[in-house]
């Protein structure tokens, strides 16, 4: 039997998006700055909320992708955070068309892309997990390790 192909470590704008929430984060906190999209559409402990997030999200991923021990465990710390990321990033892209409205249209989108494949690899990682319960059944993800038959 071949080996799972697990798409874990082969994520580098995941890895660079998780980097970066953390750090934004503990700027926000902080420095006690927010964006004038996020302080005029959210109340004030929503607002200390996302920022918080910022940073578990961020650590709670890179936890995930680094986990030692199972890699269900990881794969499942993973999941659940960029569910979030994709969560708070969409929160923030539609704060900022809330406030910004048509001239914030074009940051919005580009904002909204993060929600987007944070979703998107949250689904790869349910297929990932889905693989492993059924004991590497899941053939499009198996990889014949060479001299192994």
């Amino acid at each position: 039997m071949g080996n799972l192909r697990i798409r874990a470590k082969h994520q580098p704008f995941e890895v660079a998006a998780l980097v970066t929430t953390p750090i934004c984060g503990v700027l926000l906190l902080v420095l006690d700055v927010r964006p004038t999209s996020v302080q005029l559409s959210m109340p004030e402990p929503i607002q200390v909320g996302w920022e918080v997030a910022l940073v578990v999200v961020g650590l709670g991923g890179l936890l995930g992708i680094l986990w030692p021990g199972r890699l269900s465990t990881g794969l499942g710390v993973e999941l659940a955070s960029v569910l979030m990321l994709g969560t708070i990033t969409g929160m923030y892209a539609v704060a900022l068309v809330a406030v910004a409205g048509q001239q914030g249209i074009v940051a919005a989108s580009l904002i909204a892309a993060v929600p987007a494949g944070s979703f998107w690899r949250a689904a790869q990682i349910a297929i990932d997990l889905r693989c492993l319960a059924k004991g590497h059944q899941c053939s499009a993800h198996r990889r014949v390790v060479e001299g192994v038959t």
